[in-house]
């Protein structure tokens, strides 16, 4: 995943003070670059003196510029008042996320005059945003040094990740869905029409080849995850060709994707795979997820897509987990259990040895699942589904809680409300399958579901207004009527 480009537009308007503006634009310039993100800043000092948005002549410049530059996302920080018809304009023709914000306003001087009218102007050009029907991200006026800010921006960036990835996204499906799963239909028409979310067909027979090339050249590849398997896993139950088997079907699923251009996988995963090379592709899935190509189970094309939104709402930091929602826990009752047959993140096990083994549930039992706990901890539990044209993401925070032991991968959680999760689950657009991940990520997928159209964020908990109360910063116990101390 490549990294985000934002669009810096400082804005400032004539009648207050240049020099403040000025002062300001370098401040959160310096602090945008302090919170240790992967963005390039694409500046306006190449536009004029200033590097500030101000001048209608250069409206179109400025424009061009971003586009040239294929920004990602546009900020657009209010540095004494704005100028928010060239904000509106430029917004909309490049047609990207856009955060609007500005510094807290200092106490007036002693003879009465503001040297800046930040929060006044922001007013202006939400409203002059909206009539240019411009989605955008608000972050509440507040100083440069207040969490409000870092909080925001950091999740604004994430959001725009999301909408980056997700708006050009392709999908590699291996096979057609199994037989037996009806759930997972997809329309893959509509989700191009809708999205643009590409589907790359690939046959079994193709993976087959593919992968028995692979396992003939043994080249480095190969070699290196022959190595890492046996380095990170017991596999005492399987045998040395398993483990090649199993690298090279990893290496020729990494081939494929990178050769068609897509970013995660869906691959038919029982039961044709193991009749025609021998082996489970759980613990290949599993390999590929850890290195930030997730694979979902079952030719799930929307739990693909829903890997790829997840992964990108932790900035690429985290690795994804597939999971089948299950069964209640025997002694909690607002107790889960995630599970899958082996494809979970060996990165993620509790074992510091996880197990390779046979697959315990098919009359073959071929090799390859990759069994074990995997850690608890807070997690982000996610959804992206839809039927009959209308698409939504469910989201839900869990916790790992202990449970007993199960075959296959998996971590037992505790949620706030099980029978409204399991309502809203039944009910739908949803299914059994989930994506998981140790990290929080609802805000940034609720905000991220802002700037796509025709996708509605679906949250169980937090719900909509606390996530909304968390964005604002409501938690921060920021005192009213605190004095922002100038800090020319």
């Amino acid at each position: 995943m490549s990294l985000i480009t934002v669009g810096y537009a400082p804005t400032r308007r004539s009648v207050f003070s240049r020099e403040d503006a000025l002062l300001y634009k370098e401040r959160i310039k310096a602090k945008m670059s302090s919170f240790g993100l992967d963005i390039k800043i694409v500046d306006l000092d190449s536009i004029n003196d200033e590097g500030l948005l101000y001048d209608r002549s250069e409206e179109e410049a400025i424009i061009r510029h971003f586009q040239e530059e294929n920004v990602d996302a546009v900020f657009f920080p209010h540095c004494n008042f704005g100028t928010e018809d060239i904000v509106a304009r430029v917004a909309k023709a490049v047609g990207k996320p856009v955060l609007l914000w500005g510094p807290r306003d200092e106490a007036p001087l002693q003879d009465g005059m503001r040297l800046r009218d930040t929060q006044c102007g922001l007013f202006a050009t939400g409203k002059v945003l909206r009539r240019f029907n411009v989605k955008f991200t608000y972050i509440t006026n507040c100083a440069v040094d207040d969490p409000i800010f870092e909080r925001g921006f950091i999740n604004f960036i994430a959001a725009a990740n999301v909408v980056k990835n997700f708006t050009s996204m392709r999908v590699l499906q291996i096979s057609t869905r199994p037989a037996d799963f009806w759930s997972v239909i997809c329309n893959e028409g509509e989700l191009l029409e809708k999205f643009n979310i590409q589907i790359h067909p690939v046959t079994l027979d193709d993976l087959k080849k593919r992968t028995l090339r692979v396992e003939e050249e043994h080249d480095v590849s190969v070699q290196e995850s022959v190595e890492y398997i046996k380095k990170t896993l017991d596999w005492s139950a399987v045998s040395e060709s398993d483990i090649k088997r199993i690298a090279s079907l990893k290496v020729a699923l990494k081939e494929l994707a990178i050769e068609t251009g897509s970013t995660a996988i869906a691959i038919q995963c029982w039961s044709t795979l193991q009749d025609i090379i021998g082996i489970m592709p759980c613990l290949a899935n599993a390999l590929l997820t850890d290195e930030q190509i997730p694979v979902a189970c079952e030719t799930d094309i929307h739990g693909a897509i829903t890997s790829i939104m997840v992964q990108s709402a932790a900035m690429n930091r985290h690795p994804t987990f597939f999971a089948d929602i299950t069964i209640r826990h025997p002694d909690h009752p607002n107790g889960e259990l995630l599970f899958h047959c082996g494809n979970f993140p060996v990165s993620l096990s509790v074992e510091n040895k996880p197990k390779l083994e046979k697959h315990f549930l098919f009359e073959d039992h071929s090799p390859g699942t990759h069994e074990g706990q995997i850690k608890g901890g807070q997690m982000t539990i996610s959804r992206f589904d839809g039927d009959h044209g209308e698409y939504s993401l469910f989201l839900g925070k869990a916790n790992g809680i202990e449970g007993p032991f199960t075959r296959g991968s998996y971590v037992w959680v505790e949620v706030n409300d099980w029978p409204l999760w399991e309502e809203k689950l039944v009910k739908g657009p949803y299914i059994h399958h989930s994506v998981g991940i140790h990290a929080n990520v609802i805000p940034v997928l609720f905000e991220a579901c802002e700037y796509i159209p025709g996708l509605t964020a679906d949250p169980v908990d937090p719900t909509e207004s606390e996530i909304r109360a968390w964005l604002r910063g409501s938690d921060l116990n920021v005192p009213r009527g605190e004095r922002v101390a100038n800090n020319n």
